[in-house]
């Protein structure tokens, strides 16, 4: 009996699957990755939200505990709290002007060839 040659045909197959097979992979860890980044800044931007809260309130109750004690002893602050005052208007930068654009090289060219016709 003769064997059947193998051909070299079905190995580069294979090798190719492989190949398509791990880009495949490769682009499913990008995916996965860019939105576990997204949840991680999603779950940063609530925890930045609850702790600006929190010491918004803790701060309110600071000052209502402080205000007694602070008037018991003549300390209160009988005049009104200053307003920050509204900030000025700011200039505007003047215009650049517009910059002659340098003449193409074939313009150029063109200048060169005329001028030296006459």
């Amino acid at each position: 009996m003769s064997m059947g040659k193998t051909s070299s045909v079905g190995k580069q197959t294979r090798l190719r699957h492989l190949w398509l097979a791990s880009l495949g992979a490769v682009v499913i860890a990008h995916r996965e990755a860019r939105g576990a980044v997204a949840g991680v800044a999603g779950e940063a931007d609530r925890l930045r939200h609850r702790a600006a809260g929190a010491a918004g309130d803790a701060a309110a109750r600071v000052g209502q505990g402080v205000a007694p004690l602070l008037e018991r002893f003549g300390l209160a602050s009988t005049k009104p709290v200053r307003k920050p005052s509204p900030r000025r208007a700011t200039r505007k930068a003047a215009k650049k002007k517009p910059t002659p654009r340098p003449m193409s090289a074939r313009k150029q060219a063109e200048r060169r060839v005329a001028s030296k016709g006459r």
